[in-house]
This record gives structure tokens, C-alpha cells and sequence, in this order.
């Protein structure tokens, strides 16, 4: 079996590494960012922060506020325009999977041409991207180091998954001084996403001895430090560790893609305009357990990682310990308990689950599944 490894060239980490990053930056000779955000981050005055740190290194910008939570592809559209309106020459996302993801679409666009929706599905692109940075504020996603980008089509209610290695971006930032404002919620929801990330690469049938490196450490830094990330917004150490976690489960699923419980949230995401990583966390448990039948002995092993007592019990038994702990942390940090306490209906599940079937993300799931026992699987989340 041959393997390619993808990971941004740079990539800066720890507490208080963002004017070092601003260094990095300077010395690619860069003109005129587009810095792509969100409301919420450019209300707070981050972006302004991130736009005067560029000025000092003789950089200008222009900041895009409209990556939307679930980015569409008219936000898309909107940044592109600007973009190009002010001749940037390089696009600089800042905050969590939204803004990354609405970034990697401004950028791919800018020098592919065409649609974003022309890049659904794996390595559509002909050309690398425009130059990419991603300043990390949330412990979840890993958008900011991986060639994974999700657009919701608002036509269709889907979001596509677009995966190419296109969209790698160059340098990658994560300062967890910029995380500890996160509430719980988010700190939540985002952790339980790198969670997802982890389990589903380990048990892929694209896994490989350096995604299963990865995967394992990540789940033994959630399950330490997750419930005090959430306890603590302050507790740096927990922070930083979260940081370090959601990446490594970042390096695992770019290189060894996703499964099913992806597949599925994307749905969920799409038609609903549901937040991502709860939706994870809510379908990760019935997932694993419907996995459980051909990966007993991987998911045993992420039972030890996630600190389960496996010793002198059967690969079957550790698999179930594993979805036992999985729902333990997901009550601990108060992710809603199901689909229904989402607002999902039982009467969409058969296009959910036909639009599960179509999302790339499926393909290296351990176990094939057909319309049946997905609708089966979303209906025992709910």
C-alpha cells in the first residue's frame, strides 16, 4: 500500500506564537491579505488585531466578515469578489472551520477559476490555490492544516465536500492565547469534532502507522484535557494541550480520511444549518457501534486511549467500553443527547441518508452501508 502525507509547509504552534507567525508571513513578500472571518470575530476586534499586526510587518489588508457558520457558496462568492477587487494577493483566514473553509474556496477560485461547486468531490482543481494562511482560534476543526473544505450548496441544502490538496494551506497558526475566549459550547462541540476526527481516521480503511500515530495521542489529550477546556475557558495547559490534540487528529483524517459519522453530520448540517461538531458528537457513538462489527479490536484500542480499563476483556467487549466512554465525555462536556433535541424530523431521513451515501467522506468508512442501514443508524441517534 503506498501513502501520500499532506500537511501545510509551516506550521507555527503554542502560547503566544502569533507575532512570530506575523514574521513568517512578512517573509513570503506578501502585498495585500484578504483576511476571511466572522461576524463574531471581527464585532470582538480580532480581525482589527490580526490587520494592525500585518500593517507592522509593512502588510496590508482588507477583512471579509462574511463566512457564515456552515459557509455557503454566495459567501463564498461575496469574499472572491472582494478579493479581487483589491487585488489581494493572498488570503489570510482567521477563526474556526467556517472561516477556513469560506477562505479555501476564495482562494481556490481566485486562480482556478469557475465555481466553487465545480470542485466538488476529490482533487477537481488544476492549480495550487492563492497563497493561504490560517490563524487558528478554535480546538476542533484542524481546517487550518487540512485539504478538507465543506461548502454548503444552499440550492440543494447539501454541503459538499470538496477534498484536494489544492487547498492545503501554506502556513498554519495555532496560538492558543486566541482560543481562550472560547465558551463552552464551542469548546465543546469543537473538541468533541477533533474527537470525531481521531476515532473515524483510526478505524478508515485508508489508516496507515503515522495516521494511527496521530489518531491515538489525539484521543489520549481529549479525554485528559477536553472536560477542563470546558471547565476552565482560562486553563491554559488544557488549552494548549487541545490545541496540540485537535491537530494531530488534523494530521490523522487528512491522510487517512473520514467515515460515515462525517457523511452523515454533513447532512445534518446542510439541511438544517446545524453546527457541526455537536452533530458529530451526537452520531459518533451510533456510528462506532454499527462499526463495531468488522473493527472490534481498533476500536478496543481507542477505548485504552479514551483511559477505559480494557485488560483481560474480549476485542468486542473493549469496543463497546470504547462507545461507552465516547457517550461518557460527550455527557460530561453536555452535548444534547440526540438528533430530536437538534430539531432533526424522522420524515427527512431517507434524503439525509441518500445524501450520506453521495458524500465522499463515506468511502473509507470500515464497513459498507446501504440506504437502509444508514437510515437505521440515524434513526437510532435520535
Amino acid at each position: 500500500m503506498t501513502s501520500t502525507f499532506f500537511i501545510p509547509a509551516v506550521n507555527i504552534m503554542g502560547i503566544g506564537c502569533l507575532d512570530e507567525a506575523m514574521t513568517a508571513i512578512r517573509n513570503y513578500g506578501f502585498r495585500k491579505a484578504l483576511i476571511v472571518t466572522d461576524a463574531g470575530l471581527a464585532k470582538a476586534g480580532v480581525a482589527t488585531l490580526i490587520a494592525e499586526k500585518l500593517a507592522v510587518q509593512d502588510i496590508d489588508s482588507v477583512i471579509f466578515e462574511g463566512a457564515k457558520p456552515n459557509p455557503t457558496i454566495a459567501n463564498v462568492e461575496s469574499g472572491l469578489e472582494l478579493l479581487r477587487r483589491n487585488q489581494c494577493d493572498c488570503v489570510i483566514s482567521l477563526g474556526g472551520g467556517s472561516p477556513h473553509d469560506c477562505a479555501k474556496g476564495i482562494a481556490l477560485c481566485a486562480t482556478n477559476g469557475g465555481k466553487i461547486a465545480d470542485y466538488e468531490g476529490v482533487d477537481q482543481s488544476i492549480k495550487p490555490q492563492l497563497p493561504l494562511i490560517a490563524i487558528n482560534t478554535t480546538a476542533g476543526t484542524a481546517s487550518e492544516m487540512t485539504r478538507f473544505c465543506i461548502i454548503t450548496d444552499e440550492s440543494r441544502h447539501v454541503k459538499m465536500a470538496i477534498v484536494d490538496r489544492n487547498v492545503t494551506p501554506l502556513l498554519s497558526v495555532n496560538d492558543p492565547a486566541l482560543m481562550a475566549a472560547m465558551p463552552k459550547g464551542l469548546t465543546a462541540a469543537t473538541g468533541m469534532d477533533a474527537l470525531t476526527h481521531a476515532i473515524e481516521a483510526y478505524v478508515s480503511t485508508a489508516a496507515n502507522p503515522i495516521t494511527d500515530a496521530c489518531a491515538l495521542k489525539a484521543i489520549e489529550l481529549i479525554s485528559r484535557n477536553l472536560r477542563l477546556a470546558v471547565r476552565d475557558g482560562s486553563d491554559m495547559i488544557a488549552r494548549e494541550n487541545m490545541a496540540y490534540a485537535q491537530f494531530l487528529a488534523g494530521m490523522a483524517f487528512n491522510n487517512a480520511s473520514l467515515g460515515f459519522v462525517h457523511a452523515m453530520a454533513h447532512q445534518l448540517g446542510g439541511f438544517y444549518d446545524l453546527p457541526h461538531g455537536v452533530c458529530n458528537a451526537v452520531l459518533l457513538p451510533h456510528v462506532q457501534s454499527f462499526n463495531a462489527a468488522v473493527c472490534a479490536e481498533r476500536l478496543a484500542v481507542v477505548a485504552r486511549a479514551l483511559g477505559a480499563d480494557t485488560r483481560g476483556v474480549s476485542p468486542e467487549e473493549g469496543a463497546q467500553a470504547a462507545i461507552v466512554a465516547i457517550r461518557t465525555l460527550a455527557r460530561d462536556v453536555e452535548i444534547p443527547g440526540g438528533l430530536r433535541d437538534l430539531g432533526a424530523k424522522l420524515q427527512d431521513i431517507p434524503i439525509l441518508a441518500a445524501n450520506a451515501l453521495k458524500d465522499a467522506c463515506g468511502l473509507t468508512n470500515p464497513r459498507a452501508a446501504d440506504q437502509r442501514q444508514i437510515e437505521e443508524i440515524f434513526r437510532s441517534a435520535f
